[in-house]
């Protein structure tokens, strides 16, 4: 009965529909924003997951369930980067110690295709935990073990660029989580150690997350030069001060050999730690150590510069999920037969793995759009200018295998505002800026051929209805940003991931994610765009996500066996963009800009546009109506300064609507546990599944119309208008 009277009130609302209001196109030719063709335009992506779901997805069946949705180009994302993982992209290769350990690189041999690639845990880890592995894994540099050990990264030292070690140092952070009083520090060396090198402290709140809220400060007697290794004590003050973030500043190396030995010369190269303790040192001698020692997550947490991609083949993560098999990718269809962008490793591989991976690829005869090398530099804390060098080693390695491929990066994890990192000498924050002056201090611009970055806007667990209001500004300020901070203009910029948030939750479900989508589409190609993935292409079992909310990163609802159950909101909204909206793939589409006369009040606009000219003058107009509970009658006007014109949609309009009468989620009900049931199993467990009801279908009709013709636009929904222009007036 609660069901019933609900919908009866929803359908009252949306039969009350607010007053018109004007959408004005602009179709002067100089005004235009952008020009794209969908099947290099307008993709998905495909991620490391559950082998089950390899086996279930890549499958004719499962493909012909994701086709519809309209998407054309994939990319493949690399997620053993964020896991501080070296990649296996083939499970066959060489090692680069005959004993069968070392750094390995991937047979460029055509033998069996790939089916599953894996990722290797590095065991000279220095995180306690990043972006990527907020609840695994841990630090080497404070788990209590002296055999074990962090190590930088070989390939930022001399011997690989060319330049000084102290133009790259390398650095650890020890965070005590609160302010201890402190004087000393206990430093267990490794080989190779620092010989020059400063012990700092923060004072600002958080170096990590507020990099320019604070400043490094040396302590007194932190300065050291010609160190010796060992295990070191230093006294850094002459009385204990309140402390929480430390910092190890390394500019000089023994390069004197690891436990590896002295056969590969990066064993060699860089710096090693085998523990770390804080605390004081008292009038007899006595250190006193604050700090927690294990191999878990709570560990005093540590970050580092770089990590050594060194491991062994007992390093392997899991098998239960996978990066699908390159040789699988391209033959299953998912890719459409178009070329797709590739990744390769940067942060935690090698230069030659990674030429290696596209040699393979190359005399497979695959086809590939873009390489996109390294993921998320800036969630793993690396400064910009070693992932700039970085990418120009691997990109020299690729450009010997084929110089005409097209490479780019970084890769950002969804960020709305500049990514910022403590000021160099010059006091330059910027990331993205200080990442371009590298590549043009080195004469290496041409190696850049796309700028890559990703876009999760919403903070997980915090999106509020009006949050809608916020996503067109959000996508179009941060590419504004990019070029602000010196990006070219011909340099195109790509959304190589993007979804609401970083975590799912039922607001993924909901009508919400819908109406954001068609936003962040029509936002993100009028502020020119060239390319833009949606995340996650393939269908994917609900997860328990933020507020112990379940969701997914998709598109449709599977039972266990992976089949589908139910399409989602963000499916409706992906068939009205690419096969409403857009009508030919392979066509060529120009933008202008549209806007709406109507707000909320308080400045909000409440319905928006996106205007396409596609093939033979048909003009595509998508509106968004965030108004929650109330339709718009609305008009669209075209008009031509140039030629001082206005125009309408004439004669017959496909209209496609999709909102709240066609689409309404029910929430997935849970039942609380004051404790967990069963060992590590969670508090709030599962009641009732979700579903969706109604699930559809779009709305499609055709009208004869003449200028002056109000549409409606229902409460919450996208309405496709498609025709051509009546004579202009």
């Amino acid at each position: 009965m609660k069901q019933l009277i609900g919908r009866l009130i929803a359908i009252l609302l949306l039969s009350c529909a607010s007053p018109g209001q004007t959408i004005d196109v602009d179709i002067t030719p100089s005004h235009e924003t952008n020009r794209f063709v969908p099947n290099q335009t307008l993709g998905a992506g495909v991620d490391r997951i559950p082998v089950e779901s390899i086996d279930k997805d890549l499958v004719p069946a499962a493909l012909e369930k994701i086709f519809p949705a309209g998407w054309q180009p994939v990319t493949y994302r690399q997620n053993t980067e964020l896991a501080v993982q070296a990649w296996h992209w083939n499970p066959t290769g060489t090692w680069s110690d005959p004993a069968g350990k070392g750094y390995f690189t991937g047979s460029t041999t055509l033998a069996n295709p790939i089916r599953y690639s894996y990722g290797y845990d590095l065991p000279h880890r220095g995180f306690t935990r990043n972006d990527g592995t907020g609840n695994s894994g841990f630090s080497r540099l404070t788990d209590g073990d002296l055999d074990t050990y962090w190590k930088s990264n070989p390939y930022l030292t001399k011997r690989y660029t060319g330049e000084s070690d102290s133009t790259h140092p390398q650095w650890v952070i020890i965070d005590l989580s609160q302010v201890q009083q402190i004087d000393s520090i206990r430093i267990a060396w490794a080989d190779p150690f620092a010989t020059d090198f400063l012990v700092q402290y923060w004072t600002g709140a958080d170096p990590i997350r507020q990099p320019t809220m604070g400043t490094w400060q040396r302590f007194p007697f932190g300065e050291v030069r010609g160190a010796k290794g060992g295990m070191q004590t230093l006294k850094l003050t002459s009385a204990p001060v309140p402390v929480r973030y430390f910092r190890i500043w390394m500019t000089a190396s023994s390069n004197t050999c690891d436990s590896h030995g002295s056969a590969d010369p990066r064993n060699c190269m860089g710096y090693a730690i085998r523990e770390l303790y804080i605390g004081t040192t008292t009038p007899d001698g006595a250190f006193h150590d604050v700090a927690r020692h294990t191999p878990d997550q709570e560990q005093t947490a540590t970050y580092c510069s770089s990590i050594d991609p060194w491991h062994e083949p007992a390093d392997i993560g899991t098998t239960k999920q996978a990066q699908v098999g390159l040789d699988l990718f391209f033959t299953s269809g998912v890719t459409r037969n178009l070329p797709a962008m590739i990744p390769t490793a940067a942060l935690y591989d090698t230069p030659e793995n990674g030429a290696a991976e596209i040699a393979y690829l190359k005399k497979r005869g695959y086809p590939i759009s873009y390489i996109e090398i390294g993921e998320e530099a800036d969630g793993q804390f690396t400064v910009p200018e070693d992932y700039a060098e970085l990418y120009l080693q691997f990109a020299a390695a690729i450009h010997r295998v084929d110089p005409a491929l097209k490479l780019g990066g970084p890769s950002y994890t969804g960020q709305n505002r500049d990514i910022e990192t403590w000021p160099d000498e010059k006091g330059r924050a910027s990331w993205t800026g200080r990442f371009l002056d590298y590549l043009k201090s080195h004469n290496r611009m041409s190696d850049l051929a796309f700028f890559s970055f990703e876009h999760y806007p919403y903070d997980p667990c915090r999106v509020p209805w009006g949050s809608l209001y916020d996503e067109p500004e959000l996508v179009s300020h941060i590419m504004q940003v990019w070029r602000e901070d010196g990006l070219p203009e011909n340099i195109p910029m790509m959304i190589t991931e993007s979804n609401l948030s970083s975590s799912a939750s039922e607001t993924y479900m909901d009508i919400f994610s819908a109406l954001w989508l068609g936003d962040y589409v029509g936002a993100f190609l009028n502020s020119g765009g060239k390319g833009l993935y949606y995340f996650h292409y393939l269908p994917l079992q609900i997860e328990r996500g933020c507020n112990d909310s379940p969701g997914t990163f998709g598109m449709f609802s599977v039972d266990q066996n992976y089949q589908v159950q139910q399409y989602l909101s963000q499916y409706f909204a992906s068939v009205l963009i690419n096969t409403e909206w857009i009508k030919a793939p392979d066509a060529e589409y120009h933008v202008f800009p549209a806007k709406g006369d109507l707000s909320d009040g308080a400045g909000h606009v409440l319905v928006t546009a996106y205007a396409l000219r596609g093939p033979d003058d048909v003009w595509s107009v998508m509106m968004v109506n965030r108004d929650q509970f109330t339709g718009h009658q609305v008009r669209v006007s075209f008009r031509d300064e140039a030629n001082r014109s206005v125009s309408a949609l004439g004669g017959p309009v496909a209209i496609s609507t999709f909102g709240r009468a066609q689409y309404q989620w029910h929430p997935i009900t849970t039942k609380f546990m004051a404790q967990a049931p069963h060992t590590v199993e969670e508090s709030v467990i599962l009641n009732t599944k979700g579903w969706a009801d109604p699930d559809g279908p779009i709305i499609h009709e055709t009208r004869n119309v003449e200028p002056g013709t109000s549409y409606e636009v229902p409460a919450a929904s996208i309405v496709i208008l498609r025709g051509k222009l009546s004579s202009k007036k």
